[in-house]
Order: C-alpha cells, then structure tokens, then sequence
C-alpha cells in the first residue's frame, strides 16, 4: 500500500476556535451575534458567559475548568480568536449536515428561508472533507473503481503506481485485508469522530485503529491507515 505516518498536536487555540456554536441565548439570536457575543465575552473575560455560548456537545468533551484553564494559559492565542471572530470575513452561512446509516453525509445550506441541498451531494467521490474522503474511498473499493482510487494517493506516494497495480494489490493477496477494512470503516463512518489540524485528519475505526489524510490542493487523499 501507498500509507505512512505523521503526527499531530492539537493546540488550545484551535479547540477555542472549532468549539463556537449557534447558540440559542438572548444574547446571540443568529450566527454573527453567537460570534460577536462570544468574542465580546472573552474579550472583558467574562468566562461564564462564554462558556454558555458553546454548544452541549462542547461542553461535554471540556468542561468549564479546563476551558477556563485554556483560556487564561493562551492570552496570545485569545487574542487572535477575539481578533477573527469580531470581524467575519463574510455574511453567516446556516448548514446542517445529515448522516445516513451506511456512513454517508449530506450537507444543506439553509438560503431564502429553506433548506436547500448543497451541490456536494451530486460528487460520489467527493474529497472536500475527510469523513468526505473516507467515504468515497470506500465506495470506490465496493465498485473496484480502482482509476478513482488513484485520486487518494497522495503525491508523494504515487511513484510507479497504477490502477492496475492497485487492482492487482486489493483483489489479490490483499482482498481478505482490503474487505475487512472496508466493512469496518463502514461501520464506523455513522458516528466516527475526526481530528483536524490543518491539513491533516485523523478519523477512528475498529478497536483502535485509525485512518491518517493529508490535504493536497484542497483535496483530502488518504495517506495511511494504522
């Protein structure tokens, strides 16, 4: 196979930044007010306020003492998100992203007051985003789609390979391997959790395993699996 490895460390300023929601407080009626009310609140350090403009998916992977733990430690790192928060770089985009039970997602953006399917959903083999990626490399296995599975490998990997070396590879000493992680991504794609930093991702499968991307041209490829 074409994989390696990497490694990430997730910083606290990235975890204050993704953990901003929609919240449904007085104080943020829609998404620019959640953003604004939310820098506000750091910026005079009001912590408990700020706090209760996440969402309760937030608060239950940290709770109130580390996120004040985060903030005081990265007075730096506040700064920037109070800096980008205040001053959105473009009119709130309202989306809702709908998983399927085999793993597959949907996303839909809410315009002129209805929901609209997002023109993603007509690309099968879309790379926009990890769990997008991981989706489509597995619908290319289950359709041996193996000239759309070249479009994973990364760069650096892609010396002297094919799709005919790859169908050679998964249909040959490879297949009970390759039908064994397909079936296992499958199961966990509905609920998998993907960590993000930058342009690499990690999304969890299995007991314990793992699936490493990388993202080259705005393209997430599939660079490993451990």
């Amino acid at each position: 196979m074409w994989f390696g490895t990497c490694s990430r460390q997730l910083s606290s300023a990235l975890w204050l930044a993704a953990l901003v929601s929609c919240s449904s407080q007085s104080e943020a009626r829609g998404p620019r007010d959640a953003l604004q009310a939310y820098a506000a609140a750091l910026q005079r350090r009001d912590l408990d306020t700020a706090y209760r403009l996440l969402s309760s998916e937030a608060k239950k992977s940290i709770p109130f003492d580390a996120f004040q733990r985060m903030v005081t430690e990265n007075p730096e790192e506040v700064r920037d998100i109070i800096a980008a928060l205040s001053r959105p770089a473009g009119p709130p985009r309202v989306t809702a992203l709908i998983t399927t039970p085999d793993g597959q997602t949907l996303l839909l953006v809410y315009e002129d007051g209805a929901w609209k399917v997002d023109g993603a959903a007509i690309d099968l083999y879309s790379q926009a985003t990890p769990r997008a990626a991981v989706a489509a490399f597995v619908r290319a296995l289950d359709n041996r789609r193996y000239d759309i599975l070249m479009r994973f490998v990364p760069e650096s990997k892609r010396e002297g390979l094919n799709a005919q070396k790859l169908k050679n590879s998964f249909e040959g000493e490879q297949r009970e391997e390759m039908d064994k992680l397909t079936q296992a991504l499958k199961a966990a794609l509905p609920t998998a959790e993907v960590e993000l930093l930058g342009d690499r991702a990690t999304m969890a499968y299995g007991a314990g395993g793992t699936v490493e991307l990388v993202r080259e041209h705005g393209l997430w490829k599939v660079e490993d699996f451990q």
